[in-house]
């Protein structure tokens, strides 16, 4: 799941004929002066500017100014930009038309067990967190479309009459249509409101998690994903985002930078196996990754070369349970070949590899893991007989060794 900042979730919006305020981002204030020459909207209208990272309460710290002309703008975006915000720094600014207005609604679509649900409400704002029994919804089962029968329903059960019955209807669908063909796992609007040059709905945020796995199924998916630490992500994770977008199965890569034991599970189970343990025990973390579905040794070697670059590390556990179809001698090659590279970039000095995995070809895998011993690595190697996470205990507790 991977969360998309608010201007490519307005273009989202826009592609699935959901109206948004006009809205430009930039990362310098250098930028100013030839998109105002450009844009009518920013010479003509009062304007909004917010950091456009992946942070909440963004008024509470000052990151929003609303209410502005075009030196306002220039001075909101001079003080936001390089702000360190808790060791994220604020890269760039959402520029958007300030639609003057009344009413606030809220409108969401969120992924279920049985599919999905549209929810509904006739407030916004901050109003919903304190009123959410209020808000009214719907569910629609995986694979089908809400009817505009349940649409008029759900608007006039959430209070809205005459033509904003239609008008919500509509919108709803809209949104559904977005949240479905663009691999939505969840959708918000808050708020939404009447703009009152035209009388038409518009969405005034756009909070948008997709399936960052699906990728491969949208190329018009231009736009990076927000990290989900409160950090912008590192190069070598942004590095392993694209070769996971690209790859069948899935490699994953997070930097917890201080840590001492380097992860390489080879599951999203194994991954908290793992990172558990070795918290229960008192060792200190250095990443989070996995690799799983069976992805290239290309790409498991890729994975494994950003772990073993990770600074001041003492340890690398390679674990898994038994693989149901993860070919154990294909992924085990990709990740002796980055050993070895990191051995000879001398990157693995001091540091003692663990390895735990069991599944197809796991006795030529395993063999070649142990083979590394006779090139001087400090490698340690047991088979599906052994506990999962023993060697976590072995590592840091020097026991069965």
């Amino acid at each position: 799941m991977g969360k998309v900042l608010e201007g490519p979730g307005m273009e989202l919006f826009n592609k699935w004929g959901i109206y948004t305020p006009h809205h430009t981002v930039i990362s310098t204030v250098d930028q100013l002066e030839s998109l105002v020459h450009s844009n009518r909207w920013m010479r003509e209208s009062k304007m909004v500017v917010k950091a456009h990272e992946a942070l909440g309460s963004r008024m509470k710290l000052g990151l929003v100014k609303i209410d502005l002309d075009i030196d306002g703008v220039g001075k909101a975006a001079k003080e936001m930009l390089g702000r360190d915000v808790n060791g994220l720094i604020i890269s760039q600014v959402i520029i958007s038309e300030m639609i003057p207005h009344k009413e606030e609604y809220y409108l969401a679509v969120t992924s279920t067990r049985e599919g999905a649900q549209i929810l509904m409400a006739q407030f916004g704002g901050i109003e919903v967190e304190s009123n959410w029994e209020k808000v009214k919804r719907i569910s629609v089962e995986v694979g089908d479309k809400p009817s505009d029968e349940s649409l008029e329903k759900l608007a006039k059960d959430a209070g809205f009459k005459g033509d904003m019955v239609e008008k919500m209807k509509k919108f709803a669908s809209r949104l559904f249509e977005c949240y479905d063909n663009e691999d939505g796992t969840y959708m918000e609007i808050n708020p939404l409101t009447i703009n009152p040059a035209d009388g038409k709905l518009c969405a005034l945020d756009a909070v948008i998690l997709l399936d960052n796995d699906a990728r491969f199924r949208h190329p018009d998916w231009n736009f990076s994903f927000a990290s989900e630490f409160g950090r912008a992500y590192t190069e070598d994770e942004k590095a392993i985002l694209e070769i996971d977008s690209r790859v069948k199965g899935s490699v994953k890569l997070i930097e917890i930078p201080g840590g001492e034991v380097a992860l390489l599970p080879a599951g999203g189970g194994a991954s908290v196996f793992y990172s558990d343990a070795v918290v229960n025990l008192g060792g200190t973390l250095a990443n989070y990754a996995e690799y799983s579905g069976d992805p290239p040794a290309w790409a498991v070697e890729a994975l494994t070369d950003k772990v073993c670059s990770l600074p001041g590390i003492k340890h690398i556990i390679v674990g898994g349970a038994i693989a149901n179809f993860t070919d154990v001698k294909a992924t085990f090659t990709g990740i002796i070949a980055a050993f070895r590279k990191a051995k000879s970039e001398g990157k693995l000095e001091g540091v003692k590899i663990w390895v735990r995995r069991g599944g197809p070809n796991e006795a030529v895998g395993l063999e070649f893991m142990r083979r590394l011993a006779d090139e001087g690595f400090d490698i340690h190697v047991f088979d599906r007989y052994t506990p999962l996470t023993d060697i976590v205990k072995f590592a840091l507790k020097g026991e069965g060794n």
